[in-house]
C-alpha cells in the first residue's frame, strides 16, 4: 500500500514509519523540517497541508491508499496567562492538531472517492476521554475533536469504501521521555497505570499498521485505546 504519514521524524511517527516500511509498504513520511528524506511542511501554515499532500502523491506515483495523521504538538499554557498568550496557544494547538488533520482528511476523502476507497488513521490521545493537565485544555479539546471528526468520516463515507479509525495512546515511552520516566515524574505516571509500565511507541505503531492495512471494514469508526488501563471506557 501507498501511505502518507505525518509527524514521521520521531516517537510514534518514526516507529510507524519503520514498521510500515519493513512490512513492504511504500511510505511518504512528513516532518516539519523534512530531514532524512521526509517531506517538509510546517502544519502551522494553512497552505502546508495541500503542499504535503501533493508532494506525497508525486512521491507515491499518483496514488495514496492510506493517510495516517500523527503530527501534533503538546504545548502548555497557564489558565491565568494574558489573553493574547492564551488565544495564541489555543490558535496554534488547534491549527496544528485539528485543522491540519481535518485538511488532510478532506484531501484524502476526495482522492479516495475517485480511486475506489482508502483508509484514514488519526492519532488522538487518552486526553480525549480522560482530560489532561490544567495547562492543556486546548490539547485535550483538539484530541477530543479528532475523535468526533473520525467518527463523522466513518459514518459519512463508508458507502464509498472510505474507512476511518483512531488510536488514543496514553503516556508513551520514546527516546524523548526516557529521562523523564527515570525521574520522580515517571514514578507518578507509572503508579497510575495498572499495567505497570507506559506504552511503547512500537505498540502504538502496530495498532496504526493494523488499522491502516488489516482491520476489517466493519470496524470503521473504531478507536483503539493504548494506555495500560489507566483510563477505560
Amino acid at each position: 500500500m501507498n501511505i502518507l504519514l505525518t509527524g514521521a521524524s520521531r516517537g510514534i511517527g518514526a516507529a510507524t514509519l519503520e514498521l510500515l516500511a519493513s512490512t513492504g509498504h511504500q511510505v511518504a513520511g512528513h516532518s516539519t523540517m523534512g530531514d532524512n528524506g521526509l517531506i517538509a511542511g510546517d502544519l502551522a501554515d494553512p497552505a502546508a497541508t495541500r503542499l504535503i499532500w501533493d508532494a506525497a502523491l508525486d512521491r507515491l506515483g499518483g496514488r495514496i491508499d492510506a493517510l495516517v495523521n500523527n503530527a501534533g504538538i503538546y504545548e502548555g499554557v497557564a489558565d491565568d496567562a494574558a489573553d493574547q498568550e492564551w488565544h495564541s496557544a489555543w490558535d496554534r494547538t488547534l491549527r496544528i492538531n485539528l485543522q491540519a488533520t481535518a485538511d488532510l482528511c478532506r484531501l484524502a476523502v476526495g482522492h479516495f472517492k475517485a480511486n475506489g476507497g482508502g483508509r484514514i488513521v488519526n492519532v488522538s490521545s487518552r486526553a480525549a476521554y480522560r482530560g489532561d493537565s490544567p495547562s492543556h485544555w486546548h490539547y485535550a479539546a483538539s484530541k477530543s475533536a479528532i475523535i468526533g471528526m473520525t467518527k463523522t468520516i466513518a459514518r459519512g463515507y463508508a458507502a464509498d469504501n472510505i474507512l476511518a479509525f483512531a488510536v488514543a495512546p496514553g503516556f508513551t515511552v520514546s527516546e524523548m521521555t526516557e529521562e523523564y520516566l527515570a525521574g520522580r515524574g515517571g514514578a507518578a505516571i507509572v503508579a497510575d497505570i495498572p499495567l505497570g509500565r507506559v506504552t511503547s511507541t512500537l505498540e502504538v505503531a502496530e495498532a496504526i499498521r493494523w488499522l491502516a492495512i488489516d482491520a476489517p471494514a466493519a470496524s470503521t469508526g473504531s478507536v483503539i485505546d493504548l494506555n495500560g488501563a489507566s483510563y477505560v471506557r
